[in-house]
């Protein structure tokens, strides 16, 4: 049984999903938040006294776990309440030595996948990657979204594992677990880098992403989808700003997404939509209307996820929707449960073949009026058809495509 606890802070934070920094559960150290004085109004001070805040950080040692009592640099001390922060987001290397992620999943169309990015800026509050910043020793809150491991080296270790003489090709994701395109990658390029030797090889790929700032490589993408090398997918969860500027705040605007498929469009790349994730009572009613938004900009296809909560989601999504929207928190919940297969506070369901979709009454008929708007737009599936991979060329060893990068 899933239980939700009443997590401490329910103030939003501008620019971020998550409201809270709870303890990863693999982190040696756990927080708890401490009185330390601040908290109660004081008598103003004289004119010779001097108001000196207690700011003690106890630390105590419990069944071997450090227990840290987090300071109150946040309080407001005129209105006794609490100041959300907003921490800086931190860039930090990560130094995996290997990219291309396999996975034996029958639910998802690939086995191999590539991350530039661990963590995401975009600060999406349902995003199902944010228990994997748990492995890190990081929480799957905040931390997420402000301390992101980045791959400067991922081209390089592209090119290297594509040429193992065991290596077979097929199409690699890009953006399963993180964004290719969030803010970061306007500065870094490596999603660009990556794309060029798979270019520069012959090696298909496939795109999701929330940005438009695939655009930038519009050029790239046209070169490849020219040898039927690359397909697009631009996800968007809602039409309405205002609630994509709290489900997702640092993502761009749902105008953009549909704006950036246009021109990929346009430009004569295979474009479709991913109207991801559906959440029942707060944006599913859109579902016909992003698809039909996204036929006509120029998608060809269409897919959908029901939402997923798992882990430490599902903790951080109950407080996100007691922050946002406190009157449909029990609806919303509850409707989950039941695409989550109706046992009482079960909020994820695992399993291969539902995760995706659920089931019950409500997952059905969402499933079905997708395929009802896909049947009526004619956006199936097989428009996008199948990736070449019959003219790969892997890269030569210590050929000067790795003095590249």
């Amino acid at each position: 049984m899933d239980i939700i606890p009443d997590l401490p802070g329910n103030l939003p934070i501008k620019g971020r999903g998550a409201i809270s920094n709870p303890t990863g559960r693999y982190e040696r150290e756990t927080r708890q938040r401490t009185d330390d004085g601040w908290t109660r109004p004081e008598p103003e001070p004289g004119p010779h006294s001097e108001r000196r805040p207690n700011h003690e950080t106890q630390i105590q040692t419990k069944d071997g776990t450090k227990i840290l009592a987090e300071p109150a640099e946040h309080l407001d001390e005129n209105s006794c309440s609490e100041k959300p922060r907003n921490p800086d987001t931190r860039f930090l290397v990560d130094a995996s030595r290997t990219v291309i992620t396999r996975n034996t999943s029958p639910d998802v169309p690939f086995d191999r996948s590539i991350n530039p990015y661990r963590g995401c800026e975009h600060g999406c509050i349902y995003c199902f990657a944010r228990p994997t910043h748990a492995w890190l020793g990081l929480s799957p809150g905040m931390d997420f979204e402000t301390r992101i491991f980045t791959k400067p080296d991922a081209p390089k270790r592209l090119a290297h594992e594509l040429g193992r003489k065991s290596y077979k090709c097929a199409p690699i994701a890009l953006g399963t677990n993180t964004d290719p395109y969030q803010p970061i990658e306007r500065r870094l390029r490596i999603t660009r880098g990556i794309l060029q030797v798979l270019s520069d090889h012959n090696h298909p790929v496939t795109i999701v992403s929330k940005s438009d700032g695939v655009l930038k490589d519009i050029d790239l993408l046209s070169d490849m989808a020219a040898r039927n090398l690359v397909q697009v997918h631009l996800s968007i969860t809602s039409l309405d700003g205002g609630l994509t500027r709290k489900l997702e705040p640092r993502t761009p605007t749902p105008a953009k997404r549909l704006n950036a498929i246009k021109e990929l469009a346009d430009a004569n790349i295979p474009v479709g939509v991913m109207a991801a994730p559906m959440i029942p009572a707060l944006n599913d009613h859109e579902l016909e209307a992003i698809l039909a938004a996204a036929h006509n900009a120029g998608a060809i296809t269409a897919g959908y996820i029901l939402l997923r909560l798992p882990l430490e989601v599902k903790e951080l999504f109950a407080q996100w929707l007691r922050a946002h929207y406190p009157d449909r928190e029990a609806k919303v919940l509850n409707l989950v449960r039941e695409t989550r297969g109706g046992r009482a506070g079960k909020l994820n369901d695992s399993d291969f073949k539902q995760r995706m979709s659920g089931k019950g009454v409500y997952a059905e008929m969402i499933a079905n009026r997708f395929a009802m708007t896909m049947a009526r737009l004619g956006m199936g599936r097989e428009n996008l058809g199948s990736l070449d991979t019959g003219h790969f060329t892997p890269p030569s060893a210590g050929g000067d495509q790795l003095a590249l990068f």
